[in-house]
């Protein structure tokens, strides 16, 4: 059903989360796994002027590339083919880019599940993919909320036992 599956990452251990999903979805269907990191230069455009673009520029590449590493040492462990790149632009844009149908048939990424006026605020790169996106795209909650269900339901079976 699926040849090649992208999956967006940001670097996080949070993040991880939806790495599994989809290691385990390219398991399945023997697919291959394209491991993106999108610098997203645009958000450092209003630094001072003296400040050296080359020492960040450089800086969120190597943030980049740990990244996408990390993706394929976990793919690895699994037995799943990883194709990594380190791209640049709005994320948004680029993972939609990557996302066409001769390229990938499913992108798998994690959401923080902000609502209301958080995600008013501050937008959601998982929003404008699932809104955009030519293919299938598989949101997967990762950080704090996870974390806040995980520690309700350990405290719910203390109870019951």
């Amino acid at each position: 059903m699926y040849d090649c599956i992208l999956v967006p990452t940001d670097g996080s251990t949070e993040g991880e989360r939806a790495v599994e999903y989809a290691i385990d979805l390219a398991l399945t269907h023997d697919a291959t796994l394209r491991a993106i990191y999108v610098v997203n230069a645009a958000s450092y455009g209003g630094l001072p002027m003296e400040t050296a673009w080359d020492g960040i520029s450089d800086a969120l590449r190597e943030e980049g590339q740990a990244a996408v590493d990390r993706v394929e040492e976990l793919a690895d462990e699994r037995g799943v083919h990883v194709e990594t790149a380190v791209l640049e632009g709005s994320p948004s844009r680029v993972i939609v880019g990557e996302a066409q149908p001769e390229k990938c048939d499913l992108v798998v990424m994690g959401t923080h599940g902000r609502g209301g006026i958080d995600r008013l605020l501050l937008g959601s790169v998982a929003e404008r993919v699932v809104r955009s996106s030519p293919v299938p795209v598989l949101t997967v909650r990762v950080g704090e909320d996870e974390f806040e269900e995980a520690t309700a339901d350990v405290d719910a079976q203390a109870v019951v036992e």
